[in-house]
């Protein structure tokens, strides 16, 4: 797969403060399986937990973006356009 694309992201403390979150929420809705709660409450929460992973998935993409890509493009780093390309069609699936 070659060598990783090197760059920085701006937005990392953001999705690890988000990813920490997300990750108690979850631990959350596990208790709320395991001690028997109502199974409508248990989605409507796991709603908000694919929200949340949605929303930090949007900042690494915009993050990605603006800065990695822009980089990739400045040095026609075709490789990792196409590793782009690769993430973003298992993104969408």
């Amino acid at each position: 797969m070659g060598e990783p694309h090197v760059h920085s992201h701006t937005q990392t403390k953001a999705v690890l403060n988000r990813m920490a979150r997300l990750i108690g929420h979850l631990e959350s809705v596990k208790r709320m399986v395991e001690s028997g709660r109502d199974c409508s409450e248990v989605l409507i929460q796991l709603s908000a937990v694919d929200s949340a992973l949605k929303g930090v998935s949007r900042i690494i993409l915009k993050d990605h973006l603006e800065h990695c890509m822009v980089d990739a493009v400045k040095e026609n780093d075709m490789h990792a356009l196409e590793q782009f390309n690769e993430a973003i069609d298992r993104f969408l699936k």
